[in-house]
């Protein structure tokens, strides 16, 4: 089956089924006054550089003032700007300036929680008759042990805190500094939308829902509240559908980390009218199996019983985020293969379900299976989404505390900290990575002028990618390759006014070259297939065979020039 003529990758309001996104936190970005923290007015000087990368989405982690208990996701104040950032007036210049250059711009909305220094909370902590106590959920009978439901097991024991002020306890899926909001509360309801409507008035292009699935449960309400607020899923069907009254373009891509049946309510199931994206956790979790064994069953197996989307949702895929690599869909066994092939130092690991890791140093620092990955990671099904530095190979830098070890500043030069600031080193709002992986070894105005780095071919395979329409909108088929080490699928999409464009997408796990033959049934004997990152140029065989030569660690995207097809080759 290919994909529906109704998605056309030229309709502005499905801008995102062929985007490439890409995350970075302002705060360790770049400095442009000298006092060792990332700001908005420095971002503003490297939208040139992100367009030139292929960028098309900006999403910024928050921005917004915090106490920096949680990087920047415990908020004191939704519609205002860390003022070491920038202020309102910086925001909207460097939008402006992103908008100029064809990007577009997603933020964080963190609305699961606020932090115990916003306003809200303080207020609803000193009394019980607080405008805002029903802001959040409180009970006043001691609650059961729920250690075992914890996030943070490292710090947290329990959901509820004990507020001697008041004499209950208030209800934190997170931190106790985040005590979380009573979403079942219309006035917070409200408060949300106020948020949203706020900041697409200022030309945002959606948002990335943090913890969605926390947001929208009103576990713990009370009783007469949750009675009224009814089915989680009719509020957030109802957020989307306020998001696109107010912007019919925008987005809301969701950060649901579940089962593919229990992530499908998320998305509105078949009416596809809730959630616009997610990110693919079971598909990266099992591409780092398959890295681990070379052996690609686990995607395989993956991609075939991934569920068919409606036409305006899509998937995100992704290798490396912001928080720790969880690998919580593995069994037990299986993530401590993982473990063993990528992280086998305890140190290297999070939570006893993650890694706290950047994917080069994972892979040794090879080039060759690095951008394999990569390649990968953008000729599957979705939309990409890059985590600032992946583009240049950043490592991490364990000796910095928990999942913040892949949150170093951005390494723009060789010289002093990395071009990311004049500052001090002790000035620097994180420290930098060191090593090999250190601004010294891998920084960006090196790889500028090195046509083989990997800042060169992230920037061609962006660009393969936004040629390549059938990947993000199209429909996909798992081919059997008959070699264990190596993935090949086909995306097809039927072009709007008439015609079909059609890719097969090989990569080998293994360092042993192979040639694979694949069954391509409805392909004409000669029809001539083509790669986009070589010359190499094949031809198809009697019934539809293709013979495809595929180097160790190897990447084809192999283009069927199909009657009509007139794109550049």
């Amino acid at each position: 089956m290919t994909g529906s003529p109704d998605a056309d990758h030229r309709d502005l309001r499905l801008w995102w089924k062929s985007a490439v996104l890409y995350c970075l936190d302002i705060e360790t970005f770049l400095d442009s006054d000298g006092d060792g923290v990332g700001d908005i007015a420095g971002l503003a000087e490297r939208i040139d550089y992100l367009t030139e990368l292929g960028v098309t989405c900006l999403w910024l982690m928050p921005f917004y003032p915090t106490t920096e208990r949680d990087d920047g996701y415990d908020i004191t104040d939704y519609y205002g700007v860390d003022p070491r950032l920038g202020s309102h007036g910086d925001l909207v210049e460097m939008i402006r300036h992103a908008k100029d250059r064809g990007l577009r711009i997603i933020v964080d909305l963190v609305v699961n929680h606020t932090s115990d220094k916003h306003p809200w909370f303080k207020s609803a902590r000193a009394s019980k008759d607080s405008p805002y106590r029903d802001f959040y959920i409180w009970r006043d009978t001691e609650p059961p042990d729920t250690s075992d439901k914890v996030i943070f097991p490292d710090e947290e024991t329990s959901l509820w805190t004990f507020d001697e002020r008041t004499g209950e306890w208030y209800l934190h899926n997170f931190y106790s500094e985040q005590p979380d909001l009573n979403i079942a509360n219309p006035a917070v309801q409200a408060e949300v939308a106020r948020i949203i409507g706020f900041w697409l008035e200022l030309g945002i292009d959606g948002f990335r829902v943090d913890a969605v699935p926390y947001l929208i449960d009103a576990a713990g309400a009370d009783e007469e509240l949750a009675a009224q607020y009814g089915d989680p899923h009719d509020y957030l069907r109802a957020l989307r559908k306020f998001t696109s009254r107010r912007r019919g373009d925008a987005i809301l891509l969701g950060e649901v980390n579940l089962t593919y049946d229990a992530q499908m309510p998320f998305f509105g199931d078949a009416e596809g009218d809730e959630l616009t994206m997610m990110f693919d956790f079971e598909l990266m979790q099992r591409l780092y199996l398959a890295l681990a064994r070379r052996d690609v069953n686990p995607m395989v197996d993956t991609l075939r019983r991934r569920p068919k989307l409606n036409a305006t949702n899509q998937f995100a895929n992704f290798v490396r985020n912001h928080d720790e690599l969880t690998l919580d869909k593995l069994s037990d066994d299986e993530r401590q293969e993982v473990f063993d092939a990528f992280g086998p130092d305890p140190d290297m690991q999070l939570f006893g379900r993650g890694l706290r890791r950047r994917l080069p140093p994972m892979l040794n620092g090879d080039p060759r299976i690095i951008k394999m990955v990569y390649s990968l990671m953008f000729s599957l099904p979705g939309t990409p989404v890059l985590f600032y530095g992946e583009e240049i190979g950043m490592g991490e830098n364990l000796a910095v505390p928990g999942r913040l070890a892949v949150r170093t500043p951005m390494q723009w030069t060789a010289g002093r900290n990395g071009g990311f600031s004049p500052a001090k080193p002790s000035r620097l709002t994180a420290p930098l990575t060191t090593g090999p992986y250190g601004p010294a070894h891998v920084n960006v105005q090196d790889q500028r002028s090195d046509p083989d780095s990997l800042l060169a071919f992230i920037s061609l395979l962006a660009r393969r990618y936004r040629e390549c329409p059938e990947v993000g909108m199209g429909d996909c088929e798992v081919l059997d390759s008959g070699s264990p080490a190596v993935f090949a699928h086909r995306c097809t999409w039927n072009q709007f006014g008439g015609g079909v464009a059609s890719s097969v997408l090989v990569h080998n796990l293994a360092p042993e070259p192979v040639e694979v033959t694949l069954a391509l049934a409805d392909l004409a004997p000669g029809t001539e297939v083509i790669d986009l990152f070589s010359d190499l140029s094949l031809e198809v065989g009697e019934r539809g065979r293709l013979l495809v030569p595929v180097d160790g660690y190897g990447h084809l995207w192999l283009r069927i020039l199909l009657p009509g097809d007139r794109r550049l080759r």
